[in-house]
């Protein structure tokens, strides 16, 4: 394994060891020092003009085995294969690259964990930009005596690192994904979604500040008052207009344990009625739900999963207050404990080193993200369910859905259902990917699936496997799309970043 080098010296490949100096654009390829073609393509040059490679501080990868990891996601069904990848050793390094990818026509995607599902953040033949490499934290800026403060934190830094600095100052970001070993530029660029968006917003909509590096090389700071046309276009931009590099993110009080209730149901609307009732009235600071299939494979069970706060973040929580006036199953398996805070987020770190153990956390996972408009949520739940039942969802799949409120969801890209609180229906599929037959029939009937919920007025969160062309995704943008469309020509003219998201090219 090569080391970083410094911004004086040539960069090297992995394969042989050989210098990367240039890039032939007629072959498409890197050309190593001895004239012949990086290892990373195969290709032949043609004796075309090369443009020299500049220096950087990290490192250009361009072996096999290293472009083969970054032509595959966590969906593992979409394959492309990049020319390069750089592992920057600075922000700098990622300015240089895209200046150099303009020059000469190089598409580039920006990935964190690389946990897309439908090669979102591949490019063929073009230039992966991992940011995993840039991962500083802090430090923390607390507000005297406010119980609230802010982070600045680069873009390959994931989310699980960051809550583990910040809890050292009794301060946490308001809003987690469920799974915490994500990127925060990653989630940051789709929007980043969790049990706690009802009261607080998506991740988006908690950060201050982000500093990205535009499609066009240039590196800049924007937010709400400073470049706001940009600042709106990154943040659940999938990557449009910028790479992200750092982001100042909101920070709220700490709890030190959390109260953790999972309540069955047997009844659909009266479920979803619950969780409206649980959003809308801020009692619990986490409200998420299951769908569980009985042994028919219909799905006809519900559990209501929700988590209060404890001292300093909350009220020493009282189980008879939190639960008053719910529905749910008496006579069911009714879950109360107290928590951890840190061991309440992470809680599916155990699962997935389990899945990961037996191999199965490398299987395909065409996922299925939907928003649905609220006064329509049971109906179509209700549909779609119908619709997979007797499907089983494979080892770790499951079924969740959970409300919103969309007066706390202020980003513009981060596209919401006309209704107060709409609900995410995700339905979390492992699939063998050995029978691709079956991996790209699910993706057909996820097309299907969201064309339903489009009619009906709903929008998809776009981490799933669902093929949009650029009209799909003009009708999931909406008002918001004339805006997009003219950030996309003033901070990527010549549209090289993140193609494999299909929103501005074929």
């Amino acid at each position: 394994m090569p080391q970083p080098l410094n911004r004086r010296t040539a960069l090297h490949g992995l394969a042989a060891g050989a210098a990367v100096i240039a890039f032939d654009p007629l072959a498409r390829t890197w050309v190593t020092a001895a004239g012949h073609p990086a290892p990373a393509t195969g290709r032949t040059t043609t004796g075309g003009p090369f443009a020299d490679v500049p220096p950087l501080d990290g490192t250009l990868v361009t072996d096999p085995a290293a472009l083969a990891a970054d032509a595959d996601d966590f969906g593992h069904s979409v394959h492309r294969t990049p020319a390069a990848i750089l592992r920057p050793g600075s922000v700098a390094d990622v300015v240089t690259m895209i200046r150099f990818c303009n020059d000469q026509g190089i598409q580039v995607a920006a990935r964190g964990q690389g946990h897309a599902t439908n090669g979102q953040a591949q490019v063929d033949g073009g230039l992966i930009v991992e940011t995993a490499t840039l991962n500083a934290i802090g430090p923390v800026r607390a507000q005297q005596g406010a119980g609230t403060g802010t982070v600045t934190v680069q873009a390959g830094a994931v989310w699980s690192a960051v809550v583990h600095a910040t809890l050292a100052q009794g301060l946490t970001p308001p809003v987690f994904t469920d799974y915490l070993e994500l990127s925060v530029g990653g989630t940051l660029s789709v929007g980043g979604l969790g049990g706690q968006t009802h009261l607080y917003g998506a991740q988006v909509d908690n950060v201050t500040q982000l500093q990205v590096v535009t499609g066009a090389g240039e590196l800049l700071t924007c937010s709400a008052t400073r470049r706001p046309d940009l600042f709106r276009a990154v943040l659940a931009g999938l990557g449009q207009c910028a790479v992200i590099v750092s982001a100042t993110l909101r920070l709220v009080t700490a709890p030190v344990t959390v109260r953790h209730f999972l309540l069955p149901y047997t009844d659909l609307a009266t479920f979803l009625d619950d969780q409206r009732l649980l959003a809308e009235d801020d009692r619990f600071a986490y409200v998420e739900g299951e769908v569980v299939p009985d042994a028919a494979g219909a799905f006809t069970g519900y559990v209501l999963e929700a988590v209060a706060y404890g001292p300093p973040a909350g009220p020493e929580p009282d189980d008879t207050a939190l639960l008053a006036g719910l529905r749910y199953d008496t006579s069911g398996a009714v879950t109360a404990e107290t928590l951890d805070y840190f061991d309440f987020l992470n809680r599916l770190a155990a699962g997935v080193a389990a899945l990961e153990q037996a191999g199965l956390w490398s299987w395909a996972h065409p996922w299925l993200n939907l928003l649905l408009p609220g006064d329509s949520a049971a109906t179509l739940a209700r549909t779609l369910l119908d619709g997979i039942a007797g499907q089983d969802t494979g080892p770790g799949g499951v079924v969740l859905i959970y409300p919103l409120v969309s007066d706390r969801l202020r980003t513009p890209l981060l596209r919401m259902p006309a209704d107060p609180v709409p609900y995410l229906l995700a339905v979390l599929w492992t699939m063998d990917p050995a029978d691709q037959a079956a991996v790209q029939a699910r993706a057909a009937a996820n097309a299907a699936a969201y064309e339903t919920v489009r009619v009906a007025g709903g929008t998809q969160y776009p981490v799933g496997t669902i093929a949009m062309s650029p009209a799909d995704w003009r009708a999931q943008y909406g008002r918001s799309w004339p805006e997009f469309a003219a950030a996309k020509q003033r901070y990527d003219p010549n549209r090289l970043l993140a193609p494999g998201q299909h929103v501005f090219t074929p």
